[in-house]
């Protein structure tokens, strides 16, 4: 086990960073500082102060500062993560394109902006512009190569067996899981939500894969990596953040490992031709095929081919006639009768392998 796994350590992420090994990491979660760039104090119509991100370690002398801040610690992110590790970094209107002209410049391959959309937002009490209701994330690989982890599938049924979308509508931190002082005041300004993590790391890493945050603040990261079954490591250089981070993670158990299996990523099962399975009898000519609801048959031909009424062609393009869409994945679309029981085709692909091709 690396002395880098299950571990958050208190100091400058700058310096702490170069330490780490080459190629460590499968994913690196980043909520840098966002230079807020902060005037004035805020008040609320009632003349009341807003607690807004006005921290020192937000505060940077120019734009010039604030990028080779971020240059330096990217660098080393892609220097420890895998070749086809990724990284997903977090950020307002004030930094988020700053950000992603580093990553690009830097040969990050950008894969997705995704919009947290806060279905609680703090109002904009002057009535000056619009109410900010979102941040943006941005998920780049290494780079253009990478052969990076996306769990499709998983993500299709975290959201009702509908492909997950770029906007994600989720609250911000709040209620118990908001960490507070024994005066009532939040310990961290920017606390991020447990689900916000649980979508990410769900999405792109599987079980056993190691996770870094360079800036882990009060330790959610940390918290829902090992929660997940993911090992985890992170650098905080505030002393409160710090302990509160540590003693947050003490307390957190991970998930019984019997509920930690995800559906398994189309994208990871072997490529296998329709027609291999009838040239390997495994499916015979004539058989008949059904759909999930055994509305509509169709019967396969000698060259794997299977034929509906007029329509005629592969199990992908039969089955989108009958959808009414362009594509369709007649894997999961086609079933076949055993006994009396109708089985998926999807299932044949293990019995393909089992025969040694």
């Amino acid at each position: 086990m690396s002395k880098f796994f299950n571990k958050i350590v208190n100091g400058d992420s700058l310096i702490e960073l170069k330490k780490i090994p080459d190629k460590t990491f499968d994913l690196v979660f980043a909520d840098p500082p966002y230079n807020m760039q902060i005037g004035e104090a805020l008040r609320r119509p009632d003349a009341s102060k807003v607690k807004g991100v006005d921290d020192k370690w937000d505060q940077f002398d120019s734009f010039k500062h604030y990028d080779d801040f971020c240059k330096v610690w990217l660098i080393e992110c892609k220097r420890i993560l895998k070749d086809n590790g990724s990284i997903w970094v977090i950020g307002s209107y004030h930094n988020i394109f700053r950000l992603g002209y580093h990553l690009q410049n830097l040969d990050y391959w950008l894969l997705n902006d995704v919009i947290w959309r806060k279905n609680n937002p703090m109002p904009n009490f002057r009535g000056t512009r619009f109410t900010n209701a979102h941040e943006t994330l941005i998920w780049a690989s290494k780079g253009k190569k990478s052969k990076y982890t996306f769990n499709y599938q998983s993500l299709k049924c975290l959201n009702d067996d509908l492909q997950m979308r770029s906007d994600w509508m989720l609250p911000i931190c709040s209620g118990k899981e908001r960490l507070k002082k024994n005066n009532g005041k939040k310990v961290h300004s920017t606390q991020k939500p447990e689900s916000l993590l649980h979508r990410i790391i769900l999405a792109t890493t599987n079980k056993g894969d190691a996770i870094f945050d360079p800036f882990l603040g009060t330790g959610t990261t940390a918290v829902v990596a090992k929660k997940l079954g993911r090992k985890y490591y992170g650098i905080e250089k505030d002393k409160k953040y710090f302990k509160a981070a540590y003693d947050r993670i003490s307390k957190t158990n991970i998930i019984e490992e019997n509920y930690l299996d995800t559906i398994e990523n189309n994208r990871s099962k072997p490529r296998i031709p329709f027609g291999s399975l009838v040239e390997l009898g495994i499916l015979k000519p004539g058989t008949v095929l059904s759909d999930p609801k055994n509305k509509f048959n169709a019967k396969i031909m000698v060259d794997g081919s299977i034929k509906h009424k007029e329509s005629e062609g592969s199990i992908h393009k039969v089955a989108a006639k009958i959808m009414g869409t362009e594509s369709f994945n007649g894997w999961t679309y086609w079933h076949y009768k055993v006994g009396g029981s109708m089985v998926l085709i999807d299932s044949l692909r293990q019995r393909f392998l089992s025969k040694g091709v």
